[in-house]
């Protein structure tokens, strides 16, 4: 906010110019690199699914109306907070999709 140069009031103080702050380093954290998305691509692909995935994928495949609702409680009972049980389950669909795409590309 810009100062207004008054003793009172809001903004007030003397004048100054806002200078442009560098990027702090925190900023740029948990954006994954090109490499380190192919590791774990490649990684996934040869280890595969670990059993609670496994089993959520089940629950997805099996569905029914509170699916959803039902793999998110599970997720987030595993991994103990509910943004990486919305992640997960948003994850594992995606590879439910996929192997659906390959058996139907098939």
């Amino acid at each position: 906010m810009a100062r207004t140069g008054i003793a009172k009031g809001f903004n007030s103080g003397n004048v100054t110019t806002q200078r442009e702050r560098p990027a702090r380093p925190a900023s740029k954290k948990m954006v994954a690199s090109e490499r380190v998305k192919l590791c774990r691509a490649i990684a996934r692909e040869v280890v595969g699914l670990s059993p609670y995935e496994r089993r959520i994928l089940d629950m997805i495949k099996t569905g029914g109306s509170a699916a959803d609702k039902r793999v998110y409680k599970f997720a987030k009972k595993r991994l103990g907070s509910h943004k990486r049980a919305v992640v997960k389950r948003e994850d594992i669909k995606e590879v439910n999709s996929a192997q659906r795409a390959r058996a139907a590309g098939v």
